[in-house]
């Protein structure tokens, strides 16, 4: 390859361009054909004609100069000392200086070096389906320019045609990958013929065998095919100029890699396919399309469901154009496709078609905002939309589904692990968000953070692309400090509830050491220090020990009532199905000794005590659990802490009801207020409480993040009084939700 390139042999590159664009085009391709005419890339291809031959497929797909400039300078060093000593040459044009054009380079090496460390991924645990999509993403997402995207796709082909036209064998992970990720991201921006091309040469490279064998059937058919393409030409040029169509007819190429996808999906033989014979019309307007497709179904009888008007209901990526399937008079089918000029520049090159305007502007300068323009910029913020979407049908679509689509693609970013796994977060999202994705434990632990290798804050925003590496602490938890929204440590709500529930597991250790210091202090105190301690829980009315701690410690309980476990039980009656009776002692003695206006079937003078688990009191479901000591607790039937004693001991169950005498007994019952945190509030609450005559026997307050958490512990006579004070709660001002606990 020539160090210097003549205007002739770079014509093919500037095609379509103003002359001052021309020649920013032949400066750059000169400035890198001195710096790469001897250097090869990773396959064995020369920079120089690598960029060559990306250039020439951009130019050939209506690019604008700068994406040409870009893929020209791809493969020129970042590094000036790397580069060959005949650069720094008086004879070597400077270096193209567009900022427009450097943000592409840069913006396409950043692709580039994704490429590489994604080929690198070890994370064998992962969804290879899942990470290939997120690469998808990824790859939009770091492309904050489409035409960036637009440039690695021209590479990637001009790397497939170089190992076709060479005969190098090409590696199979390069030609997978590129029908993993290339081409349904070239189908995503409509540009058909880097796809099928891409697709062709993919498969020759992937399944050399089935390659070979359907283009040994298209080449046997290939004078038959060409003979009916020719006669169907000329008959429906006579007959459209009969009825004064201008059009342009002739046979529609066929691409191995569909015909392969269709025999495979279809369970189809190469015989029983009807679009390996093709036409296509192009017309001058939509009008005659239609006009078209009458003298095509006049002409050749059509297929039954096999019409699609893609006219007046475009696909997904914006492709238009009238499919019809006919057969001839064999009976043969064969594929016909309609379309306008327009509508065809865009079936080939998508979002190229619509670039050229932008070179109106004097010296390569952005046009003004015409209605070009801004369709243009339409255009483009609705490709964005597409390509971020998970699938590749997406018919049905709305466009309340395309905004919400939009929304989250822009409030997404995508990192790398250093296993390169892509992850997916939150926009603003920092490396302890990062961490607490990954595993929770890691986030705990986490104490700083390398973006790239460079150690970085922990409040540090990520961006897409970057590689995180979380530096840990063998033991240790989370800061307070992360929970601060104004610091800026966590964006995820996944991130902080995981923070949150690490301090409350850390509380509730607390309460429950300091509950259980409490409960052996009063056991030490009543001689009584060899006590089973699970069992005196669940005589106190507790499924486990750890619940009476927690409650001991939030005064929730008073460890006087220890006392009575220890008193002389009182003889436990035999229940005998004669004594399932009832008489009117029962109702003295159950607001005579016990005060809750309980009674139990068919024992008489039976201690009962109210659970303090669940709090019952008229009219709610009750029923009854024996203890040691301690006479029934009773329970409201709906209680877990019941259910769990029930289901350990269940010939302690014991059937009780509300005795109906029971005028003047009050019943605490535990209720949860949720509200704005504001002055005043506790204050108005409490009037509630004073105006509804009802007296209050605990208060626990709390706030977060300006919302105020309070639990009042509040003595009633019904439930009907319970309903009445929660109904005036919930009008109090900035009170979100009263409920009972």
């Amino acid at each position: 390859m020539p160090t210097q390139l003549t205007d002739s042999a770079l014509e093919p590159l500037v095609a379509g361009l103003t002359p001052d664009d021309q020649e920013q085009v032949r400066q750059t391709a000169r400035w890198a054909c001195a710096r790469l005419a001897t250097l090869h890339n990773a396959v064995g291809e020369t920079h120089i004609e690598h960029a060559l031959g990306s250039a020439q497929i951009l130019s050939d797909m209506q690019a604008d100069a700068a994406t040409r400039c870009a893929a020209l300078l791809i493969g020129v060093s970042e590094d000036p000392a790397a580069e060959p000593q005949r650069a720094s040459s008086p004879d070597v044009p400077t270096a193209p200086a567009s900022a427009e054009v450097a943000r592409l380079v840069q913006g396409t090496r950043a692709l580039l070096r994704l490429g590489s460390i994604a080929k690198g991924a070890s994370d064998t645990a992962v969804d290879p389906m899942a990470q290939k999509e997120m690469l998808r993403k990824m790859l939009l997402a770091m492309a904050a320019d489409l035409r960036i995207v637009l440039i690695r796709l021209a590479s990637r082909l001009q790397t497939l045609r170089w190992h076709a036209s060479s005969k190098v064998a090409c590696d199979p992970l390069l030609a997978t990958e590129t029908l993993d990720l290339y081409t349904p991201l070239a189908n995503r921006l409509g540009i058909w013929q880097i796809k099928w091309e891409m697709e062709d040469l993919a498969f020759r490279f992937t399944d050399p065998t089935r390659y070979k064998d359907i283009a040994r059937l298209l080449e046997e058919k290939r004078v038959e095919r060409e003979a009916f393409i020719a006669r169907a030409v000329e008959e429906l040029n006579t007959a459209l100029r009969t009825l004064g169509v201008v059009a342009q007819v002739s046979g529609r190429p066929k691409h191995i890699y569909s015909i392969y996808n269709k025999m495979r999906l279809k369970h189809l033989d190469f015989s029983k396919l009807f679009d390996v014979r093709a036409l296509r019309i192009i017309v001058q307007n939509e009008r005659d399309c239609y006009t078209a497709l009458g003298l095509v179904h006049e002409r050749w009888v059509p297929v039954s469901d096999e019409f699609d008007d893609y006219i007046s209901r475009p696909k997904p990526n914006g492709y238009r154009s009238l499919h019809t399937v006919v057969a001839d008079e064999a009976g043969r089918p064969f594929e016909v496709q309609i379309r306008t000029q327009s509508m065809h520049e865009f079936a080939e090159y998508g979002m190229a078609a619509h670039w050229r305007y932008k070179e109106g502007g004097a010296k390569g300068g952005q046009a003004p905002a015409t209605s070009s323009a801004l369709e243009y910029d339409k255009q483009l913020a609705w490709m964005r939309q597409l390509l971020a979407w998970n699938t590749e049908a997406g018919n049905r679509s709305t466009s309340t589904t395309t905004a919400r689509t939009q929304r989250q693609a822009e409030e997404r970013i995508y990192v790398l692990s250093p296993q390169a796994r892509v992850i997916e977060l939150p926009a603003g999202a920092t490396a302890v968000d990062f961490a607490y994705h990954l595993h929770t434990d890691l986030g705990h632990r986490c104490r700083g953070a390398r973006i790239d290798g460079q150690m970085v804050p922990l409040q540090t925003q990520l961006q897409t692309g970057q590689t995180i590496e979380i530096v840990t602490t063998k033991s240790g938890g989370p800061s307070r400090d992360w929970l601060n929204l104004q610091l800026g440590f966590l964006a995820s709500p996944r991130a902080r509830a995981k923070v949150r529930a690490w301090f409350n597991a850390i509380e509730l250790q607390q309460r429950t050491v300091q509950g259980q210091a409490l409960v052996e202090k009063e056991l030490q105190r009543l001689g009584k220090t060899a006590v089973n301690l699970e069992q005196l829980a669940q005589q106190l009315g507790f499924a486990h020990a750890e619940d009476l701690y927690v409650a001991a410690a939030k005064e929730e309980f008073s460890l006087r009532q220890i006392d009575t476990v220890f008193q002389p039980a009182v003889p436990e009656q035999e229940l005998r199905p004669e004594s399932l009776v009832s008489h009117s002692a029962r109702a003295e003695s159950a607001t005579q000794t016990g005060k809750s206006g309980v009674l139990v079937v068919g024992v008489g003078s039976l201690m009962t005590q109210l659970a303090r688990c669940c709090r019952p009191a008229p009219p709610d479901q009750i029923t009854g659990f024996v203890t040691r000591g301690r006479g029934v607790s009773i329970h409201r039937a709906d209680c877990a802490s019941f259910s769990t004693l029930a289901a350990r001991q269940p010939e302690r169950v014991i059937e009780v009801a509300w005795g109906g005498n029971v005028v003047g007994t009050v019943y605490p019952v535990d209720l949860s207020v949720q509200a704005q945190d504001r002055s005043g509030l506790l204050r108005d609450l409490s009037e509630v409480f004073a105006r509804l005559r009802l007296n209050v026997i605990a208060v626990n307050t709390q706030s977060k993040a300006s919302m105020a958490y309070m639990a009042f512990t509040v003595e009633v006579h019904d439930g009907a009084e319970l309903q009445r004070a929660l109904s005036a709660l919930t009008e109090v001002t900035g009170v979100l939700t009263a409920h009972r606990r």
